[in-house]
């Protein structure tokens, strides 16, 4: 059986090859799927056409290697891209508006919203589940906070959840002892396991495939999905069994089903005695998906104030909590680890970070699986010297910086320059890759170059004048978001730059971002997106 190799030479073009070092060509070609010359447009249309290849003019345009989000959720982006937007909404009242309005067109069981944040409102307050009833009191309503880690709730979906008569902490009160209906960490995983379950398998396979091909609008051409349960992980394989995963996919999968216990611990770790006994390791899988680990949530959020700090918060007497017992994660890790998956552990408090790095530590040889903290958002010059000894490489959301505007007032000016510290992990050796946490923050990976490079300096944002001096060049935020991601994923010697050899996934942008103005860096678009060398 004769097989047929499809050649095609893209020429014309300024084409980035890599950013670290920077190197451009004007023509690569493509076969099968891979790159197998970059060089000169002569060349390339030389050996296309003596292969009977096809020749793309690219009259000039700028192409680079396609954006790798290391960290996000394709079934919760999915779903937050079909429920009300509540981003920005600068009042309850507004909010409350927006609920009603949305109501009125929605035909789902569930009214779903995303994206408020306390800080942003009038009435300097949480909005409460009468706030909600007096707009929609015949169907479950849930409004979760822009991080993700806590929500408000109508009295109707209070009542479902089985949450109005909860003693778990997560259930807020009133100075009366009343729920309210803001839910945090495990009292809102609750109310979401209970909304999901009236989700089908279909429905997952829309939220899927909603989600990857937003993600392919924006120049995305892999992620690293996390928190993926069993729906989610059925969704994706049967998509891509079907050629619909345009991008690639790489999973972290959630270690087990969770028992309501009082401390909202994890319970039984079912998926991950599974992988070990199947054998299923870093990379298993086939076509666009790959199993790559196991994703812990082991804090929360500093805007709910839940991520644990080693010192209290400067604007509440509390220090958060973890979500998971050092005992817990150890076990989890260790398992993890001696199967051969790689560790994604949620860590935002500077208390969380030096559990998981206490974790890590016992390991032989931790940077082996090349393990992860996810977010890092508060981190020690100590941790940052443990981190990068150990070999750990962290999986950063630059976005915050411009949303956690508040930080200063989270942990105060004395810990303000531990807010975030790019520049500082990546001159101690550490490996960061880019991501989102999208739906948390704007997929759009333009908008997580900006905020690297500028750091919230022309929105004014207060951490800006503690840490301008962790904002990274566009070399280095362009580098960490593609070779930096490929490499946090086990990935860098087959994505993240368009050298011979590798996938041809790469993006064409309708300007050089290089000798922009960066306050302009937000406004360059994707104008096609090519997997394996195929526009998708």
């Amino acid at each position: 059986m004769l097989m047929v190799v499809l050649v095609k030479a893209f020429v014309n073009g300024r084409i980035y090859v890599s950013f670290k070092p920077l190197k451009t060509v004007d023509a690569i070609l493509v076969a099968s799927g891979r790159i197998v010359y970059a060089g000169s447009s002569e060349m390339a249309i030389k050996i296309a056409r003596e292969l009977g290849g096809e020749v793309v003019d690219l009259e000039g345009r700028v192409v680079l290697p396609g954006f790798i989000d290391s960290h996000l959720h394709l079934e919760e982006l999915g779903m937050y891209l079909e429920t009300l937007d509540l981003r920005g909404v600068g009042s309850i009242a507004e909010l409350k508006e927006r609920v009603r309005s949305y109501a009125e067109i929605a035909k789902t069981s569930w009214i779903l919203g995303h994206g408020w944040d306390q800080e942003l409102f009038e009435e300097n307050r949480w909005p409460m589940r009468w706030d909600i009833d007096e707009v929609v009191d015949d169907r479950p309503v849930m409004l979760s906070r822009v991080c993700l880690h806590a929500a408000v709730l109508n009295t109707e979906a209070m009542e479902l959840a089985g949450l109005l008569d909860s003693e778990l902490p997560g259930v807020m009160r009133d100075e009366n002892g009343e729920v309210t209906g803001v839910v945090k960490e495990e009292a809102f995983e609750l109310a979401r396991e209970k909304f999901k379950e009236t989700l089908t398998l279909e429905d997952y396979e829309h939220f899927v495939k909603m989600a990857v091909d937003y993600a392919a609008s924006l120049g995305i051409t892999a992620v690293g999905t996390v928190s993926v349960e069993e729906k989610t992980l059925k969704a994706i394989s049967n998509l891509e069994e079907r050629g619909e995963l345009k991008i690639r996919v790489f999973a972290y999968i959630d270690p087990g089903k969770r028992e309501v216990k009082g401390n909202g611990m994890f319970g039984n770790l079912d998926v991950l005695d599974s992988l070990k006994k199947l054998g299923i390791r870093r990379g298993f899988g086939r076509g666009k998906l790959r199993i790559n680990g196991i994703k812990v949530l082991a804090d929360g959020s500093l805007g709910a104030r839940t991520a644990w700090l080693s010192e209290p918060y400067s604007d509440a007497p509390t220090q958060g909590y973890a979500n998971i017992s050092r005992e817990l994660l150890e076990k989890i890790v260790r398992g993890a680890h001696e199967a051969g998956l790689q560790m994604a552990v949620h860590g935002i408090g500077d208390a969380t970070i030096d559990m998981i790095l206490d974790v890590y530590s016992s390991l032989d040889d931790p940077g082996k699986l090349r393990h992860r903290i996810e977010h890092a958002s508060i981190l020690r010059p100590d941790q940052i010297e443990r981190m990068a000894r150990l070999g750990v490489v962290g999986a950063v959301q630059p976005h915050f910086v411009v949303t956690d505007w508040w930080a200063v007032r989270r942990v105060g000016k004395e810990r303000a320059g531990w807010v975030y510290p790019f520049r500082s992990m990546l001159d101690a050796g550490i490996v960061l890759g880019f991501g989102t946490d999208s739906p948390i923050e704007p997929t759009n990976p333009w908008e997580t170059v900006y905020a690297a490079v500028t750091r919230g300096k022309y929105e004014g944002a207060e951490p800006y004048e503690y840490t301008k001096n962790e904002a990274l060049s566009l070399e280095e935020a362009l580098h960490a978001y593609t070779y930096g991601s490929a490499y946090i994923l086990g990935a860098e010697d087959e994505l993240g730059t368009l050298e011979e050899g590798k996938f041809a996934d790469f993006v064409v942008v309708d300007k050089d971002p290089f000798g922009m103005d960066e306050r302009k860096l937000r406004e360059v678009k994707v104008l096609e997106t090519y997997v394996g060398g195929e526009k998708v």
